[in-house]
Protein backbone atom coordinates (compact mmCIF):
# COMPACT_ATOMS: atom_id res chain seq x y z
CA UNK A 1 0.00 0.00 0.00
CA UNK A 2 1.20 3.49 -0.85
CA UNK A 3 0.60 6.11 1.83
CA UNK A 4 0.43 9.71 0.61
CA UNK A 5 0.71 12.41 3.25
CA UNK A 6 -0.67 15.91 3.02
CA UNK A 7 2.60 17.35 1.74
CA UNK A 8 2.76 14.64 -0.95
CA UNK A 9 -0.78 15.37 -2.13
CA UNK A 10 -0.20 19.12 -2.05
CA UNK A 11 2.91 18.77 -4.21
CA UNK A 12 1.01 16.81 -6.85
CA UNK A 13 -2.17 18.92 -6.87
CA UNK A 14 -0.52 22.34 -7.05
CA UNK A 15 -0.97 24.41 -10.20
CA UNK A 16 -3.18 21.92 -12.03
CA UNK A 17 -6.53 23.65 -11.69
CA UNK A 18 -7.49 23.41 -15.37
CA UNK A 19 -6.64 19.70 -15.45
CA UNK A 20 -8.82 19.09 -12.40
CA UNK A 21 -11.74 20.99 -13.91
CA UNK A 22 -11.50 18.86 -17.03
CA UNK A 23 -11.26 15.69 -14.95
CA UNK A 24 -14.41 16.70 -13.06
CA UNK A 25 -16.13 17.44 -16.38
CA UNK A 26 -15.29 13.96 -17.66
CA UNK A 27 -16.45 12.35 -14.42
CA UNK A 28 -19.80 14.15 -14.48
CA UNK A 29 -20.21 13.01 -18.08
CA UNK A 30 -19.60 9.39 -17.07
CA UNK A 31 -22.00 9.74 -14.16
CA UNK A 32 -24.73 11.06 -16.44
CA UNK A 33 -24.18 8.09 -18.78
CA UNK A 34 -24.66 5.65 -15.88
CA UNK A 35 -21.03 4.52 -15.84
CA UNK A 36 -20.50 5.17 -12.14
CA UNK A 37 -21.77 3.69 -8.89
CA UNK A 38 -22.30 6.29 -6.19
CA UNK A 39 -24.24 5.00 -3.17
CA UNK A 40 -25.74 7.57 -0.83
CA UNK A 41 -23.24 9.05 1.57
CA UNK A 42 -23.18 7.67 5.10
CA UNK A 43 -23.58 10.33 7.81
CA UNK A 44 -22.20 9.49 11.24
CA UNK A 45 -23.61 11.94 13.79
CA UNK A 46 -23.13 12.20 17.53
CA UNK A 47 -26.07 12.65 19.94
CA UNK A 48 -24.06 14.90 22.26
CA UNK A 49 -22.26 16.82 19.47
CA UNK A 50 -24.94 17.88 16.97
CA UNK A 51 -22.65 20.22 15.04
CA UNK A 52 -20.09 17.49 14.30
CA UNK A 53 -20.26 14.71 11.74
CA UNK A 54 -18.17 12.22 9.78
CA UNK A 55 -19.27 11.25 6.28
CA UNK A 56 -18.37 8.19 4.22
CA UNK A 57 -18.53 8.50 0.42
CA UNK A 58 -17.99 5.18 -1.43
CA UNK A 59 -17.80 5.27 -5.22
CA UNK A 60 -16.92 3.45 -8.42
CA UNK A 61 -15.91 5.01 -11.73
CA UNK A 62 -16.12 3.07 -14.96
CA UNK A 63 -14.87 4.12 -18.36
CA UNK A 64 -11.33 3.70 -19.65
CA UNK A 65 -9.69 3.85 -16.22
CA UNK A 66 -12.04 2.17 -13.73
CA UNK A 67 -11.46 2.60 -10.01
CA UNK A 68 -13.13 2.20 -6.64
CA UNK A 69 -12.61 3.77 -3.25
CA UNK A 70 -13.97 5.53 -0.19
CA UNK A 71 -13.56 9.02 1.26
CA UNK A 72 -14.03 9.34 5.03
CA UNK A 73 -14.30 13.03 5.92
CA UNK A 74 -15.02 14.72 9.24
CA UNK A 75 -16.48 18.17 9.88
CA UNK A 76 -15.93 19.62 13.36
CA UNK A 77 -16.76 23.35 13.03
CA UNK A 78 -15.47 24.31 16.49
CA UNK A 79 -11.96 23.36 15.35
CA UNK A 80 -11.77 26.79 13.75
CA UNK A 81 -11.89 28.45 17.18
CA UNK A 82 -8.82 26.43 18.15
CA UNK A 83 -6.89 27.39 15.05
CA UNK A 84 -7.09 23.98 13.38
CA UNK A 85 -8.88 22.91 10.21
CA UNK A 86 -12.62 22.25 10.38
CA UNK A 87 -12.38 19.25 8.02
CA UNK A 88 -10.02 16.31 7.82
CA UNK A 89 -10.20 13.35 5.49
CA UNK A 90 -8.62 10.17 4.24
CA UNK A 91 -9.19 8.32 0.96
CA UNK A 92 -8.77 4.59 0.39
CA UNK A 93 -8.32 3.21 -3.13
CA UNK A 94 -9.07 -0.47 -3.71
CA UNK A 95 -7.77 -2.80 -6.37
CA UNK A 96 -10.51 -3.86 -8.78
CA UNK A 97 -8.66 -7.15 -9.31
CA UNK A 98 -8.38 -8.30 -5.67
CA UNK A 99 -10.40 -5.74 -3.71
CA UNK A 100 -7.35 -5.12 -1.51
CA UNK A 101 -6.61 -1.55 -0.43
CA UNK A 102 -3.72 -0.26 -2.52
CA UNK A 103 -3.43 3.39 -1.48
CA UNK A 104 -4.23 5.60 1.51
CA UNK A 105 -4.24 9.33 0.81
CA UNK A 106 -4.68 12.43 2.94
CA UNK A 107 -7.86 13.70 1.31
CA UNK A 108 -8.81 17.11 2.72
CA UNK A 109 -6.87 18.76 -0.13
CA UNK A 110 -8.44 16.43 -2.68
CA UNK A 111 -11.89 17.18 -1.26
CA UNK A 112 -11.31 20.94 -1.44
CA UNK A 113 -9.93 20.68 -4.98
CA UNK A 114 -12.82 18.63 -6.35
CA UNK A 115 -15.34 20.94 -4.66
CA UNK A 116 -13.70 24.00 -6.17
CA UNK A 117 -13.31 22.37 -9.58
CA UNK A 118 -17.01 21.44 -9.61
CA UNK A 119 -18.02 25.00 -8.70
CA UNK A 120 -15.70 26.51 -11.29
CA UNK A 121 -16.95 24.13 -13.99
CA UNK A 122 -20.54 25.12 -13.25
CA UNK A 123 -19.63 28.81 -13.29
CA UNK A 124 -17.92 28.34 -16.64
CA UNK A 125 -20.98 26.63 -18.14
CA UNK A 126 -23.63 28.88 -16.57
CA UNK A 127 -21.92 32.21 -17.34
CA UNK A 128 -20.87 31.38 -20.89
CA UNK A 129 -21.45 34.43 -23.09
CA UNK A 130 -21.89 36.78 -20.11
CA UNK A 131 -18.78 36.53 -17.99
CA UNK A 132 -18.94 38.18 -14.56
CA UNK A 133 -16.43 40.88 -13.69
CA UNK A 134 -16.34 39.86 -10.06
CA UNK A 135 -17.45 37.34 -7.45
CA UNK A 136 -18.96 37.54 -3.97
CA UNK A 137 -17.60 34.92 -1.60
CA UNK A 138 -19.87 34.30 1.38
CA UNK A 139 -17.96 32.33 4.00
CA UNK A 140 -14.25 33.09 4.32
CA UNK A 141 -12.72 29.64 4.72
CA UNK A 142 -10.61 27.09 2.90
CA UNK A 143 -13.28 26.10 0.37
CA UNK A 144 -14.06 29.59 -0.92
CA UNK A 145 -10.36 30.36 -1.27
CA UNK A 146 -9.98 27.26 -3.42
CA UNK A 147 -13.11 28.20 -5.37
CA UNK A 148 -11.58 31.61 -6.09
CA UNK A 149 -8.39 29.93 -7.34
CA UNK A 150 -10.33 27.58 -9.62
CA UNK A 151 -12.72 30.30 -10.82
CA UNK A 152 -9.77 32.36 -11.98
CA UNK A 153 -8.46 29.35 -13.90
CA UNK A 154 -11.88 28.65 -15.44
CA UNK A 155 -13.15 32.09 -16.44
CA UNK A 156 -10.29 34.51 -15.74
CA UNK A 157 -12.32 37.73 -15.64
CA UNK A 158 -12.47 38.42 -11.92
CA UNK A 159 -11.37 41.97 -11.26
CA UNK A 160 -13.52 42.44 -8.15
CA UNK A 161 -13.92 40.27 -5.06
CA UNK A 162 -16.57 40.98 -2.43
CA UNK A 163 -16.33 39.12 0.87
CA UNK A 164 -18.69 38.45 3.71
CA UNK A 165 -18.20 36.39 6.86
CA UNK A 166 -19.81 36.46 10.29
CA UNK A 167 -16.31 37.09 11.66
CA UNK A 168 -14.86 40.41 10.52
CA UNK A 169 -11.40 39.31 11.64
CA UNK A 170 -11.62 36.17 9.53
CA UNK A 171 -12.86 38.20 6.56
CA UNK A 172 -9.93 40.63 6.85
CA UNK A 173 -7.39 37.81 6.94
CA UNK A 174 -9.17 36.17 4.01
CA UNK A 175 -8.99 39.44 2.08
CA UNK A 176 -5.23 39.45 2.52
CA UNK A 177 -5.00 35.97 1.04
CA UNK A 178 -7.27 36.95 -1.86
CA UNK A 179 -4.95 39.87 -2.67
CA UNK A 180 -2.00 37.48 -2.69
CA UNK A 181 -3.84 35.16 -5.07
CA UNK A 182 -5.21 37.90 -7.37
CA UNK A 183 -3.01 40.96 -6.79
CA UNK A 184 -4.76 43.04 -9.47
CA UNK A 185 -8.28 42.49 -8.10
CA UNK A 186 -10.16 45.00 -5.97
CA UNK A 187 -11.14 43.27 -2.71
CA UNK A 188 -14.04 44.67 -0.66
CA UNK A 189 -15.60 43.54 2.61
CA UNK A 190 -19.40 43.64 2.65
CA UNK A 191 -21.30 44.59 5.79
CA UNK A 192 -24.03 42.00 5.22
CA UNK A 193 -24.96 38.97 3.14
CA UNK A 194 -27.51 41.16 1.37
CA UNK A 195 -24.78 43.60 0.31
CA UNK A 196 -22.62 40.71 -0.91
CA UNK A 197 -25.50 39.26 -2.94
CA UNK A 198 -26.19 42.61 -4.55
CA UNK A 199 -22.55 43.41 -5.33
CA UNK A 200 -21.68 40.76 -7.94
CA UNK A 201 -23.35 38.62 -10.62
CA UNK A 202 -21.47 35.53 -9.44
CA UNK A 203 -21.82 34.41 -5.81
CA UNK A 204 -20.36 31.46 -3.91
CA UNK A 205 -21.75 30.20 -0.60
CA UNK A 206 -19.31 28.05 1.40
CA UNK A 207 -20.44 28.31 5.02
CA UNK A 208 -21.17 26.07 8.01
CA UNK A 209 -24.90 26.88 7.95
CA UNK A 210 -27.12 24.09 9.25
CA UNK A 211 -30.44 25.71 8.36
CA UNK A 212 -31.54 28.05 5.52
CA UNK A 213 -31.06 31.71 6.44
CA UNK A 214 -30.77 33.63 3.15
CA UNK A 215 -33.36 35.21 0.87
CA UNK A 216 -32.03 35.72 -2.67
CA UNK A 217 -34.14 38.83 -3.28
CA UNK A 218 -31.11 41.21 -3.19
CA UNK A 219 -29.40 39.31 -6.03
CA UNK A 220 -29.79 40.89 -9.47
CA UNK A 221 -31.70 38.86 -12.09
CA UNK A 222 -29.29 36.69 -14.03
CA UNK A 223 -26.96 36.17 -11.07
CA UNK A 224 -25.37 32.72 -10.80
CA UNK A 225 -25.15 31.39 -7.25
CA UNK A 226 -22.79 28.53 -6.41
CA UNK A 227 -24.60 27.03 -3.43
CA UNK A 228 -21.73 24.82 -2.32
CA UNK A 229 -22.70 24.57 1.36
CA UNK A 230 -26.25 23.55 0.40
CA UNK A 231 -28.11 24.83 3.48
CA UNK A 232 -27.96 28.62 3.13
CA UNK A 233 -30.82 29.52 0.78
CA UNK A 234 -34.43 29.46 1.96
CA UNK A 235 -36.78 27.07 0.12
CA UNK A 236 -38.96 29.87 -1.31
CA UNK A 237 -35.92 31.39 -2.99
CA UNK A 238 -34.86 27.98 -4.28
CA UNK A 239 -38.32 27.40 -5.71
CA UNK A 240 -38.27 30.78 -7.44
CA UNK A 241 -34.87 30.24 -9.07
CA UNK A 242 -33.45 28.09 -11.82
CA UNK A 243 -31.80 25.09 -10.20
CA UNK A 244 -28.92 22.99 -11.51
CA UNK A 245 -27.65 20.06 -9.42
CA UNK A 246 -25.00 17.37 -9.68
CA UNK A 247 -27.42 14.57 -8.75
CA UNK A 248 -31.00 15.16 -7.60
CA UNK A 249 -31.21 11.94 -5.57
CA UNK A 250 -28.13 12.91 -3.60
CA UNK A 251 -28.82 16.61 -3.12
CA UNK A 252 -32.43 16.16 -1.98
CA UNK A 253 -31.37 14.56 1.32
CA UNK A 254 -30.14 15.47 4.79
CA UNK A 255 -32.23 18.63 5.10
CA UNK A 256 -30.42 20.56 2.39
CA UNK A 257 -32.25 23.61 1.05
CA UNK A 258 -33.34 21.54 -1.95
CA UNK A 259 -34.53 18.70 0.27
CA UNK A 260 -36.70 21.17 2.21
CA UNK A 261 -37.97 22.64 -1.07
CA UNK A 262 -38.92 19.16 -2.26
CA UNK A 263 -40.84 18.56 0.96
CA UNK A 264 -42.69 21.87 0.65
CA UNK A 265 -43.53 21.59 -3.06
CA UNK A 266 -44.15 17.85 -3.12
CA UNK A 267 -41.71 17.11 -5.93
CA UNK A 268 -38.59 18.09 -7.85
CA UNK A 269 -40.11 20.11 -10.68
CA UNK A 270 -38.09 23.11 -9.47
CA UNK A 271 -34.87 21.36 -10.63
CA UNK A 272 -34.10 22.30 -14.25
CA UNK A 273 -31.18 19.97 -15.03
CA UNK A 274 -28.09 18.22 -13.77
CA UNK A 275 -24.62 19.45 -14.61
CA UNK A 276 -24.00 16.14 -16.41
CA UNK A 277 -27.00 16.74 -18.66
CA UNK A 278 -25.65 20.17 -19.58
CA UNK A 279 -22.19 18.73 -20.28
CA UNK A 280 -23.56 15.89 -22.44
CA UNK A 281 -26.16 18.09 -24.14
CA UNK A 282 -29.03 15.79 -23.21
CA UNK A 283 -31.11 18.65 -21.74
CA UNK A 284 -31.45 22.13 -23.22
CA UNK A 285 -31.28 24.89 -20.62
CA UNK A 286 -32.03 28.50 -21.50
CA UNK A 287 -32.19 30.60 -18.33
CA UNK A 288 -34.89 33.21 -17.87
CA UNK A 289 -32.98 36.53 -17.63
CA UNK A 290 -35.31 37.59 -14.82
CA UNK A 291 -34.32 34.64 -12.63
CA UNK A 292 -31.31 33.76 -10.51
CA UNK A 293 -29.63 30.44 -11.33
CA UNK A 294 -28.53 28.32 -8.36
CA UNK A 295 -26.00 25.48 -8.67
CA UNK A 296 -26.27 23.05 -5.75
CA UNK A 297 -23.67 20.25 -5.88
CA UNK A 298 -23.99 17.60 -3.18
CA UNK A 299 -20.39 16.63 -3.81
CA UNK A 300 -20.28 13.16 -5.33
CA UNK A 301 -17.67 10.76 -3.99
CA UNK A 302 -16.76 9.77 -7.53
CA UNK A 303 -15.16 13.22 -7.97
CA UNK A 304 -12.89 12.55 -4.99
CA UNK A 305 -12.15 9.18 -6.52
CA UNK A 306 -11.20 10.70 -9.87
CA UNK A 307 -8.74 13.16 -8.34
CA UNK A 308 -7.37 10.58 -5.90
CA UNK A 309 -6.62 8.14 -8.74
CA UNK A 310 -4.83 10.91 -10.61
CA UNK A 311 -2.78 11.81 -7.52
CA UNK A 312 -1.97 8.14 -6.86
CA UNK A 313 -0.89 7.54 -10.46
CA UNK A 314 1.32 10.64 -10.46
CA UNK A 315 2.85 9.69 -7.10
CA UNK A 316 3.80 6.27 -8.46
CA UNK A 317 5.41 7.87 -11.49
CA UNK A 318 7.38 10.36 -9.38
CA UNK A 319 8.31 7.95 -6.59
CA UNK A 320 6.46 10.02 -3.97
CA UNK A 321 4.95 8.60 -0.78
CA UNK A 322 5.63 5.84 1.73
CA UNK A 323 5.30 2.26 0.54
CA UNK A 324 4.02 -0.09 3.26
CA UNK A 325 4.85 -3.56 1.99
CA UNK A 326 3.51 -5.55 4.96
CA UNK A 327 0.18 -3.78 5.52
CA UNK A 328 -1.86 -6.93 4.86
CA UNK A 329 0.71 -9.43 6.06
Amino acid sequence: MLVLRKADVEKILGGREKEHIELVRQTYSLHEKGETAVPHSIFLRFPDQPANRIIGLPSYRGGENPAAGLKWISSFPENIQSGIARASAVMVLNSLRTGHPEALLEASLISAARTAASAALAADILTEGRRPQGVSLIGCGVINLEILRYLQAAIGTLGEITLYDTSRVRAEEFARRCRELLPDAVVTLADSIEDALEAQRLVSFATNAGEPHVDLTPAEPGTVVLHVSLRDIDPLSVNGAHNIVDDADHVCRERTSLHLTEQITGGRAFIDASIGQLINGTVAFTPDPDKVTVYSPFGLGVLDLALAVDVHTTARELGIGVEVTDFLS
